[in-house]
């Protein structure tokens, strides 16, 4: 092979490498993002993930949850009849399904907010004004994944990646490989579960288990839940992923160990001005190779 030859398979390999992102389809699913509510770890990463992907040519949708502190009219959001009108199933009750959108500004990337008069429309997130957790955050957790998948359903839009942020989206996973598990849309997704050191004290309301096996889920699949705390929910879902991140610096050892004894691939801990290329190459060599 000559110079000129070898100089252009170089070019060649090294514009495939630019594009690695280019076309997939990447959904994101998080408890917290920016700019919609304050600045956490996750919400920024849930920010700036998707952000990274939208800039190499990739595929976006972003879904959070439409708390009641999120501004509407500051943000712009706006129902999606086409997309609303369901009901979820929840521990026997039918749970109407709102859709909402907007786009995040100057990004050109659509978010679409998953609500519910009963589970969101409080003016808070995770907690009361005395710090205690809500009691139905157990079923808002459910709705919220059940929600995400059927409107990517009714969307038709199937992703390369679901990637995972924040606990109240940590049931994804599991309902994803189980409940869902014959839904061929998803079935060439691969699960990516970031894991933070952002939880809660105690634990959510203990009858999770048994709303999650009223869905046909096999409580053996799920026996950690049988004590509902941050770090069993965490290992539920790292349990139904196929692949996971260290989104903390300090996240908690027991979370650590447990990512150390699996057989999926981790990507260690990255700063925010290293994440980039980390992810890009972790999605691409590691999550879908």
């Amino acid at each position: 092979m000559d110079q000129n030859n070898q100089v252009k398979v170089k070019a060649d390999t090294l514009a495939i490498k630019k594009q690695s992102m280019k076309d997939k389809r990447i959904l994101y699913v998080s408890s917290e993002v920016i700019p919609y509510l304050p600045e956490t770890e996750i919400a920024s990463m849930s920010f700036d993930a998707p952000q990274m992907v939208n800039s190499k040519g990739g595929q976006i949708r972003i879904f959070m949850p439409r708390y009641g502190n999120i501004n509407e009219r500051r943000h712009q959001l706006h129902e999606v009849i086409r997309l609303s009108g369901m009901n979820l199933v929840i521990n026997d009750f039918d749970m109407p399904l709102i859709i909402k959108v907007a786009s995040i500004p100057k990004e050109r990337i659509q978010v679409y907010f998953i609500d519910n008069e009963e589970y969101f429309k409080r003016k808070a997130t995770f907690t009361d004004e005395d710090g205690n957790l809500f009691e139905d955050n157990d079923e808002r957790a459910i709705f919220f994944a059940k929600g995400v998948v059927e409107t990517v359903k009714k969307l038709n839009w199937a992703p390369d990646i679901i990637h995972v942020h924040g606990w109240l989206a940590s049931l994804l996973p599991l309902y994803l490989k189980k409940y869902y598990a014959s839904e061929p849309l998803f079935k060439e997704s691969k699960i990516v579960m970031s894991v933070y050191n952002s939880g809660f004290d105690g634990t959510l309301n203990e009858e999770l288990i048994d709303k999650i096996a009223f869905d046909g889920i096999d409580k053996k699949d799920i026996a950690e839940l049988k004590k509902p705390s941050y770090e069993n929910l965490m290992k539920i879902a790292i349990d139904h992923s196929d692949a996971a991140i260290i989104g903390s610096q300090d996240t908690p050892e027991e979370l650590i160990n447990y990512l150390n004894a699996t057989k999926i691939p981790v990507l260690p801990y990255k700063r925010k001005e290293e994440f980039a290329q980390a992810y890009e190459e972790f999605y691409t060599k590691k999550v879908l190779d």
